[in-house]
């Protein structure tokens, strides 16, 4: 019996856990690069969906070897996903901002159309000429945030591929460690 004892106290291990909500189509990427730091999924807590996002329950042994460094390399990796999600905010930020004031603009013009025509007496001329550029500035937002978008994906998708490439450097360096 005092065997049996003895090999559960050489086998206990003290964890540390952490949580991350991400979403769906990028779990599987997330659990794979964890692991390179030494962090697991919590077995007993199996993924659970939040609408589009997924919470992610992960342990790593609290004495593993080389923990200072796997952690300067997690907190590496982070950051490097931090760039990643603001890379991929700023495609459509600027596309969505001017898509928003053209279409703000063709209200605005819309609004001083309405006001010609029920002035009294109404002002047909001046109804037309600012219905012209009020319908233009509520048919070109998405043709604006398209092409913008566009542009934007193409300049900034080079930087996004680089840093994928330096999240996977910095895994392998984190495999190797364990």
């Amino acid at each position: 019996m005092n065997a049996d004892v003895q090999r559960e106290r050489q086998s206990f291990i003290s964890y540390e856990y952490k949580e991350l909500n991400v979403k769906e189509d990028q779990a599987s990427f997330y659990l794979d690069c964890y692991e390179n730091f030494g962090w697991k999924q919590d077995e007993n807590f199996p993924p659970q969906n939040k609408g589009d996002l997924v919470t992610l329950k992960l342990k790593r042994n609290r004495k593993i070897v080389n923990k200072v460094e796997l952690t300067r390399l997690q907190r590496h990796f982070e950051a490097d996903i931090q760039d990643i999600v603001s890379l991929e905010n700023s495609k459509t930020s600027l596309a969505t901002i001017l898509a928003l004031v053209i279409g703000i603009l063709g209200t605005g013009f819309m609004a001083g159309s309405v006001f010609a025509v029920t002035a009294e007496p109404p002002i047909i001329w001046l109804c037309i000429l600012l219905a012209i550029p009020a319908f233009a500035g509520w048919i070109l937002p998405y043709f604006v945030y398209k092409k913008v978008k566009e542009e934007k994906t193409k300049k900034i998708t080079p930087y996004i591929e680089e840093k994928y490439d330096e999240i996977y450097e910095i895994c392998e360096k984190g495999h190797s460690l364990l």
